[in-house]
C-alpha cells in the first residue's frame, strides 16, 4: 500500500521498525514478534538497512517475508552511503517487482571501518540526491504503481549532529520534501516540546507533509548508554532521569519507568494531533505492546 494511501486511510498512524538479524535463530526470533504485533494492525514497519548496505540481502528478505507472510505494509530503509546509481536502480527494481510500494530515504553513516570515506566521490552525497532519484525512477514507469514509490525521510527534532545551524538544517529537509519527499519520520526524543517545536519550524519554513514521531523506551540502563552513543546528542530530560534514579538500578523497575514515560510521551502527542507514531522497536515486542495497551490502543484498527 502506497503511503499517501495509509496516510489517508488513518490518521493518526501507528508503525513498527525493526532491523535485519544475523542468524536464523534471530530471525525466528524476530518473526514472532512481528507476528505478535500484528494484531495491532500497525499502518507500516519499517525495516533498517546496515551502514554502507552492509545488510542490504537481509534487508530485502525481511521485507519480502513480510509483504509474503503479514498483512502488514513494509517499508525498507534506503541509503546513500557506498552505492553508485547502478547500484539504487537494481535495488529499486528489485524491490518494484516485488510489489514494493514505499522506501524510507537517508543519507546513512559509513561503516566504522571506513573512517576515510570521501563523500564528494560518491553518485549520492546527501538525502535529498536520494529521494530526486527515486523521483526519477518513479517518473520512469518502472514501478507497477503509478505512482512509483512513496518516500520518506528523515527529521531530527533535537537537531541532527552535522548540521549545529538549525536554520541550515531545516534548508537541508526542505530540499528533500521539494525533492520528492512524502513524509518526514523522526528521530527518536524524549521530551515533546523538541517535537512540537520541530514541527512548529517545519511549517514555518514551509514543510508541510506529514510528520511521524519516532519514539523509543528506555528498557534498560544499558540499553539508554548504547541510545545516547547511536543517536548522537540525544537529550534525557531530568524529569526521566530521577524517574530512572528512584529505580535503584532494579532492571525490572527500570523497564517499567521507562515504558511508563513512553506512553505518557505518546499520550500527549496524540493529544496534540501528531500525525503518527513509529516505534523503535529493538526487534522485541513487550514494550510496544504495553505502551498499547495502556493508551487504549490494544484494538486499534
Amino acid at each position: 500500500m502506497h503511503i499517501s494511501d495509509i496516510l489517508a486511510k488513518r490518521r493518526p498512524t501507528f508503525s513498527f521498525e525493526f532491523f535485519p538479524p544475523k542468524t536464523a535463530a534471530g530471525s525466528e526470533d524476530l518473526y514472532r514478534t512481528i507476528v505478535e504485533l500484528e494484531s495491532f494492525d500497525p499502518s507500516f514497519v519499517s525495516v533498517t538497512y546496515g551502514a554502507g548496505g552492509s545488510t542490504r540481502e537481509m534487508t530485502h528478505d525481511l521485507v519480502l517475508r513480510i509483504k509474503q507472510t503479514t498483512a502488514i505494509p513494509p517499508i525498507p530503509h534506503l541509503t546513500c552511503v557506498g552505492h553508485s546509481e547502478e547500484d539504487i536502480s537494481e535495488i529499486l527494481r528489485r524491490y518494484a517487482d516485488a510489489g514494493v510500494c514505499n522506501i524510507l530515504a537517508l543519507r546513512g553513516d559509513p561503516p566504522r571501518d571506513w573512517p576515510d570515506y570521501d563523500w564528494s566521490d560518491c553518485d549520492f552525497r546527501h538525502a535529498a540526491d536520494l529521494v530526486a532519484f527515486i523521483k526519477r525512477f518513479n517518473e520512469s514507469g518502472a514501478h507497477p504503481d503509478p505512482r512509483g514509490f512513496g518516500i520518506g525521510v528523515a527529521g531530527f527534532p533535537e537537531g541532527h549532529p552535522a548540521t549545529p545551524n538549525r536554520l541550515l538544517e531545516l534548508d537541508h529537509l526542505k530540499a528533500k520534501i521539494d525533492a520528492g519527499a512524502d513524509y518526514i519520520c523522526t528521530q527518536l526524543f524524549f521530551d515533546n516540546h523538541d517535537f512540537f517545536d520541530f514541527r512548529d519550524r517545519c511549517r514555518l519554513h514551509g514543510i508541510n507533509v506529514p510528520i511521524i514521531a519516532g519514539i523509543m523506551p528506555v528498557t534498560s540502563l544499558s540499553g539508554m548508554s548504547r541510545m545516547a552513543e547511536l543517536a548522537a546528542g540525544a537529550r534525557f530530560p531530568a524529569k526521566l532521569l530521577r524517574a530512572l534514579d528512584r529505580a535503584k538500578g532494579d532492571p525490572a523497575a527500570v523497564e517499567k519507568v521507562g515504558i511508563h514515560y513512553a506512553a505518557q510521551q505518546c499520550a500527549e502527542l496524540l493529544d496534540h494531533g501528531v500525525d503518527g507514531i513509529h516505534f523503535y522497536t529493538l526487534n522485541k515486542s513487550k514494550a510496544t505492546r504495553e505502551i498499547y495497551s495502556s493508551l487504549g490502543l490494544a484494538t486499534a484498527g
